[in-house]
């Protein structure tokens, strides 16, 4: 059995020619970060994150964004994906799923997370024409599934995302972050009904 005192943190680095990413965090924190990636609206997504996971945050990365986002954010991705696997350790006592359903204004988001192990997204639901748009003038629409690609292969989750509604692209987008986030603070969240880990094989 797990010890429930343990510390669930964990501190990640990847450097190549395209990108240096540094990330630190902490599952069982109170939704505190500090996060500088320079993509001003991935700031915000990782912010929201953050907050309403309840997990502390922080995120350092510089990268070639005079070319595009999207190694940057890619790599991230990767790195906050990896952190989130380590810190979760044997993954002994917590709840194991999470859903969520988050308005944001017009938009409407649904979140379904299982820490599994197994890694593996479903992602519907964005009207035609989101990936394309450019929100905040600098983050393309096609990145918020790439996010979630990122992070479900690299931590091990099964994550379904599912956009129900919505008309601006941030919001829509945004609403997605949120929805995920919820449903990843009750997947993470220790269970104290919970002997061991939530599976009948023993291990996830």
């Amino acid at each position: 059995m797990s010890d429930r005192t343990a510390s669930r943190t964990a501190q990640r680095r990847r450097h190549t020619s395209e990108s240096t990413v540094e990330v630190s965090i902490d599952l069982d924190g109170t939704g505190r970060s500090d996060i500088d990636t320079s993509v001003p609206f991935f700031d915000h997504m990782l912010t929201a994150f953050a907050k309403h996971s309840l997990t502390d945050l922080t995120v350092r990365a510089t990268g070639d964004t005079h070319i595009d986002a999207h190694h940057t954010v890619e790599d991230i991705s990767i790195v906050l994906g990896q952190a989130i696997r380590e810190a979760l350790g044997d993954k002994a006592g917590i709840s194991r799923y999470g859903d969520a359903l988050v308005p944001l204004d017009e938009a409407l988001a649904q979140a379904v997370v299982d820490i599994s192990g197994r890694p593996f997204l479903v992602h519907d639901g964005e009207p035609a024409g989101f990936e394309f748009h450019l929100i905040g003038g600098h983050f393309t629409g096609s990145l918020v599934r790439h996010v979630f690609e990122a992070i479900t292969l690299n931590a091990g989750l099964t994550v379904h995302v599912r956009v129900l509604g919505g008309r601006d692209p941030h919001h829509i987008a945004e609403a997605e972050f949120k929805a995920f986030a919820r449903a990843f603070r009750q997947a993470k969240a220790l269970d104290p009904l919970v002997d061991g880990v939530p599976s009948t094989k023993g291990a996830l």
